[in-house]
């Protein structure tokens, strides 16, 4: 294999704090890399400087790249291209060789920059109001593809096993399949280095199942170099050819996947379920429907005759592949969507409050004390953490106990003390995406709230976060009474977390019961 990517003493600082610390690494022509580490370890700061595209990345270094260049209109391909007849004209491919972090020419980094495609966390870019294939056409449209648009675009689609989904509209896609069209828009590309971000991290294991076969394809196939993000071990174990562990932004661990991931999961340590009796109900659902209509689909049974109720103190989980309607089912009971038919009921005080009927005295009354942690979560960019979270609350906080309430939360969130202390004058892009998504959490705990509700939780979160996190709602439900419904695709951290589990697929519950009556039959449901 040829050196594509020669990485020397690469340092990123931050405020005077370095994170990414001297890192050293070769990347082959054609190989597969996963990076693991914890959150906060510098991975996704990586995938950014090799992208070469951020000019306030404050990084030192050599980001040397080994390409095949075309000496008449200068089109970049790798190395092993070198002294072939260039794709586009037909010109001579010399050896060329550029370090990224040398800013001297935009027209190089654009050009090396054209030729590296990348799939960042929790963000789909495409355009929500095409179908499909008008996305992929634009894709085509902005890298001057002069060849037959549309079988060149039914070719990407298919590529990426979505030629059933070709002429829908992309915001009524599931997770997975939006990641999917942005994998054929970057494929339009014709990419020699794939950066993928936390691709599948909060899909279902059958949907990020069908993304890890497209992407090992485009290596198998194209030859495409990939560099991949993970916090789940088994995705960097079946994706990569090899891997690194990243710590504190230093490269401690480079070699075969199962080595480098023993190595991570050394401090994982382990939490002991801890069962609480469970009180009387606090959510009632009864015969709960929701219809959609779609111009394409028809009428679409989102939920379809659920009842469950959720009792003061559980921890019930709602499990599913994408599409299963556990989401709509989640909207409803908090209030935030109306139901076609049925009764959802959430008991304030000594009433029983219907979710589905507007107004102050009604659901009103109920969703102040409804936490929420979204999927898709958000913070304000502009204020700090103290302020994103003592924003949530809606009142006038004295500093000192606005501080004090704040750091409390952060534990119980998943930071240590110090760290908790540490972020407070932060600002959510100083962060790391799984610190960030703590803070949302801290964010719908700070409410102290009867009933938390949160979709995938442990989507970002490295292995030894998730056990933290796995303690701190066991603490939240032994010291403050909390309820809390869990939507995860994560079956690991639903078996371990959860007192009752509810299966969904195609809007109705099929099994509910304990984690190991159910879960084993959903695993093997998506293998």
């Amino acid at each position: 294999m040829s050196r594509l990517v020669e990485i020397r003493n690469l340092t990123v600082r931050y405020n005077g704090k370095k994170v990414l610390d001297g890192v050293n690494l070769d990347i082959e022509e054609g190989e597969t890399i996963g990076i693991i580490g914890r959150s906060g370890a510098g991975k996704t700061v990586l995938l950014n400087v090799l992208r070469g595209l951020d000019d306030d990345i404050p990084a030192t270094g050599q980001v040397i790249f080994h390409t095949a260049r075309c000496d008449s209109c200068g089109r970049v391909e790798p190395p092993s291209a070198s002294g072939r007849p260039c794709p586009k004209c037909g010109g001579s491919l010399r050896p060329f060789s550029y370090d990224m972090n040398d800013r001297s020419d935009d027209r190089t980094i654009r050009d090396i920059a054209g030729r590296t495609a990348i799939m960042i966390q929790r963000t789909f870019g495409i355009y929500g109001d095409d179908s499909v294939i008008e996305n992929v056409f634009k894709a085509l449209d902005s890298v001057e593809f002069n060849g037959d648009r549309i079988m060149k675009a039914a070719e990407l689609i298919d590529r990426v096993r979505l030629s059933h989904r070709m002429m829908h509209i992309a915001r009524d896609l599931s997770g997975g399949e939006k990641q999917r069209v942005v994998l054929a828009r970057q494929l339009a590309k014709e990419p020699m280095l794939l950066l993928a971000d936390e691709p599948t991290g909060t899909l279902d294991p059958k949907t990020a199942v069908v993304v890890h076969d497209c992407i090992k394809s485009m290596s198998k196939e194209l030859g495409i170099t990939i560099l991949i993000t993970s916090h789940f071990p088994e995705v960097i174990q079946e994706l990569a050819t090899r891997a690194i562990l990243l710590e504190d932004g230093k490269v401690v661990k480079n070699g075969p996947p199962s080595e480098v991931i023993a190595e991570l999961l050394k401090g994982r340590g382990h939490v002991e379920k801890r069962p609480v009796p469970a009180g009387q109900p606090v959510i009632r659902v009864q015969d709960l429907t929701k219809k959609y209509f779609s111009v394409d689909r028809g009428v679409i049974n989102a939920v379809n005759g659920v009842s469950f109720d959720v009792k003061e103190g559980e921890i019930f989980g709602i499990v599913g592949v994408s599409g299963a309607g556990k989401t709509s089912l989640m909207s409803i009971m908090t209030g935030n969507l109306e139901p076609t038919a049925g009764i959802v009921e959430m008991r304030v005080g000594e009433d029983w409050v219907d979710m589905a009927e507007p107004g102050y005295y009604a659901r009103g009354r109920a969703k102040p004390y409804i936490g929420l942690l979204y999927q898709e979560y958000d913070l304000y960019p502009h204020h700090t953490v103290i302020e994103n979270l003592t924003d949530s609350i809606g009142l006038d906080f004295p500093a000192e106990l606005a501080e004090k309430k704040a750091i409390s939360t952060l534990q119980i969130a998943g930071f240590t003390g110090a760290r908790s202390r540490e972020i407070m004058d932060k600002y959510p892009g100083e962060l790391s995406e799984g610190e960030r998504h703590r803070v949302s959490l801290a964010r719908a705990l700070i409410k102290e709230p009867h009933l938390i509700v949160l979709d995938e939780p442990t989507g970002t979160m490295d292995p030894i976060t998730k056990q933290s996190v796995i303690s701190s709602i066991f603490t939240a439900r032994e010291e403050a009474g909390e309820t809390f419904v869990i939507v995860s695709h994560d079956m690991d951290f639903v078996d371990k977390v959860c007192d009752r589990v509810a299966y969904m697929k195609g809007g109705k519950i099929i099994s509910m019961g304990r984690p190991e009556e159910v879960l084993p039959a959903v695993k093997a449901s998506v293998k």
